[in-house]
């Protein structure tokens, strides 16, 4: 490994370490600015002073918020990442373990989805450019960013699960593979509208290239041109843009989840931000941002070692 390319990587390691530490931070502080008491979310407001009491103290919610801080970076350290209130028996991270997969096939299905809808749409925008299908992916590209995730959910539920009954409802689990379309679809479809316009952007640029137009001069079939020679170098951008949006679809599963009645991080996230399960509130934000930040890391790292260029700016 090159000198240069060890300080890049070096660089961004270091970079990421500080931000994940700065979200760890601003996470322990934001969830106690959240209003309401997890004592009273447990015991009621009619409970005793002396039972309110204990609990605070068996919580450590007494403790100087200085204390509670260390206290909170031990139990990141240790992997534990503290106690449920609601669960004390369970560590948060034993809790995160068991919803961390099936937020984790969501997230994949869903940019499966994004980018088979993304690569074809924005392909044939490109070379049909000016034309009726250019106008429909680039209308349907505007309308995929403007969809919000809250709203389309329900809309796709009561299209395919109540009217046409072709898809699982919220919370049938004997569907098989069936029960990942529609909460895929919602998620992925925002992504689909930005690799839409960004893989439209590059295949123009490519197919306005010499060797392009080098190799219709040679008598191949278009759409020869258009697959092997251009969609091939046309995707590095947008390959570099759908992987670092995989962290943004993490974020995107928790109001999906919630609709679509899932088990995974994002419903553990809700359930335990209305209880006022603070520990829990904190490892589920800090997982996400933390895979958040290192899925950006690996893209940046990757695309420094394919072009140089990168990282000699």
């Amino acid at each position: 490994m090159s000198g240069g390319l060890a300080r890049y990587i070096g660089q961004r390691l270091a970079r990421a370490a500080l931000t994940i530490f700065g979200v760890v931070t601003l996470v322990f502080l934001l969830v106690r600015l959240i209003p309401g008491d997890p004592v009273d979310a447990i015991l009621g407001d009619q409970a005793a002073p002396e039972d309110r009491a204990a609990l605070r103290t068996a919580l450590e919610l007494d403790r100087p918020m200085v204390l509670q801080y260390g206290s909170f970076l031990g139990h990141v350290a240790d992997g534990s990442l503290g106690h449920s209130f609601r669960r004390r028996q369970e560590t948060v991270s034993s809790l995160i373990a068991q919803v961390f997969w099936p937020t984790i096939l969501l997230a994949l299905s869903s940019l499966l989805v994004a980018w088979l809808i993304a690569v074809p749409a924005g392909s044939l925008a490109a070379t049909r450019r000016g034309t009726g299908w250019d106008r429909a992916a680039t209308t349907g590209a505007m309308l995929g960013l403007a969809i919000p995730n809250i709203w389309l959910g329900p809309l796709l539920i009561l299209l395919f699960g109540v009217q046409l009954q072709w898809l699982p409802l919220p919370g049938d689990y004997t569907g098989g593979l069936a029960v990942l379309v529609l909460p895929s679809f919602t998620v992925g479809t925002a992504l689909a509208a930005i690799l839409t316009r960004q893989t439209r952007a590059s295949m123009i640029e490519v197919l306005s290239e010499q060797y392009i137009l080098a190799a219709r001069a040679r008598g191949l079939h278009p759409w020869r041109v258009v697959l092997q020679h251009g969609l091939r170098n046309a995707l590095l951008p947008v390959m570099t843009v759908g992987a670092a949006q995989l962290g943004a679809l993490l974020s995107g599963t928790v109001i999906a989840e919630k609709i679509f009645e899932r088990p995974g991080l994002g419903t553990l996230f809700l359930d335990a931000f209305f209880d006022r399960d603070i520990p829990v509130v904190q490892g589920c934000v800090l997982v996400i941002a933390t895979i958040y930040v290192l899925v950006n890391v690996a893209v940046d790292l990757l695309y420094g070692v394919v072009d140089p260029r990168v990282r000699l700016s």
